[in-house]
């Protein structure tokens, strides 16, 4: 069995660990925001990859306060 970590999401996982709907999930893996991987018609997520991208979207968020943005 993988780590945790390492775990496989689906576009309903995701949504449900950000609290966010499903179709802004759907929407930013088509976009690119997110990072994700199609495979046939479905859309899956690396646990671990959202982790670091939740906290790149952090690290983001927190510069542009300590530029005075």
């Amino acid at each position: 069995m993988t780590a945790n970590n390492d775990e496989i999401m689906t576009v309903q996982d995701v949504a449900n660990y950000l609290k966010l709907q499903p179709q802004t999930i759907y929407k930013w893996a088509q976009e690119g925001t997110i990072p994700a991987a199609k495979f046939g018609k479905e859309w899956r997520f690396r646990r671990s990859l959202i982790d670091k991208w939740i906290d790149a979207q952090f690290a983001e968020s927190q510069a542009g306060k300590d530029s005075g943005q």
